[in-house]
């Protein structure tokens, strides 16, 4: 009868957290993916630049957070950053893996994650982390330029407002 009992509450466990949580990530994170028509050395190297560029907290003073990127690492194929929201201190582990189509067509997958084991809903800043520094570098005006992601993988992507966040 126990083993009957505890597939019950695992199942209404199971239940109630989809409702809670909706169809997203259980974890607060995001995965985007973008294509640029220019070469990868271009995207990498323009979205290294808008890390430095916004590694101090002088952003955040209008209340976004277009501030506080840290460079973590780079290899041939990836850039390793992370984000501290500006209030809470919140640190987000932020990966860009590039993909060369040929010479002027990249394919970049982007990851956020929150570092906070027990977060879950985020009011989309795991999104507005890697979308700030695509549009604040300006790779969302490339020709060829597209982006793929959705609420599913996505923490509140629908709900985003990055000029917030």
């Amino acid at each position: 009868m126990q083993p009957l009992i505890c597939c019950v509450l695992l199942a209404l466990l199971g239940a109630s957290s989809a409702l809670i949580l909706g169809d997203g990530p259980v974890h607060a994170s995001c995965k985007v993916d973008w294509t640029f028509g220019v070469s990868c050395d271009d995207v990498k190297a323009k979205i290294k630049a808008q890390i430095t560029a916004w590694t101090s907290a002088d952003g955040c003073a209008s209340g976004g957070e277009k501030c506080l990127y840290t460079f973590q690492s780079e290899s041939a194929t990836q850039l390793k950053a992370t984000h501290t929201t500006p209030v809470k201190h919140y640190v987000d582990d932020l990966t860009f893996s590039f993909t060369a189509v040929d010479s002027t067509t990249c394919k970049v997958h982007g990851y956020s994650t929150s570092e906070t084991w027990y977060a879950h809903l985020d009011y989309s800043t795991n999104y507005c982390n890697l979308n700030n520094l695509i549009t604040g570098s300006a790779l969302h005006q490339v020709a060829g330029y597209t982006e793929t992601t959705s609420d599913k993988i996505c923490t509140q992507y629908s709900s985003a407002n990055c000029e917030k966040y």
